[in-house]
């Protein structure tokens, strides 16, 4: 084996334990129910930007409100991603 070799394995080891080292996924996901039926045809259809166009429709609103630390809501399957 040459020196570049062991380089390159050795960055790929490196890469493999960082990812093996990233925290689980805490977002919540687009749940399956009567409510997000529709949007999920949406998802599935048309895609994600054609899907999360609707979200606002209700999120944000009151009873529904995104908390102080919430990042621009604009991308909402971006990080919640549809179940099923």
């Amino acid at each position: 084996m040459t020196k570049r070799d062991i380089i390159t394995l050795g960055i790929g080891a490196a890469v493999v334990i960082f990812l093996l080292m990233a925290p689980e996924e805490t977002t919540p996901h687009m749940p399956v129910d009567d409510i997000h039926a529709e949007y999920h045809r949406i998802f599935k259809q048309d895609g994600k930007k054609a899907a999360e166009k609707f979200c606002k429709d209700c999120h944000g609103k009151p009873g529904l409100e995104f908390s102080p630390k919430h990042p621009d809501p604009n991308r909402c399957l971006f990080c919640h991603k549809p179940e099923g």
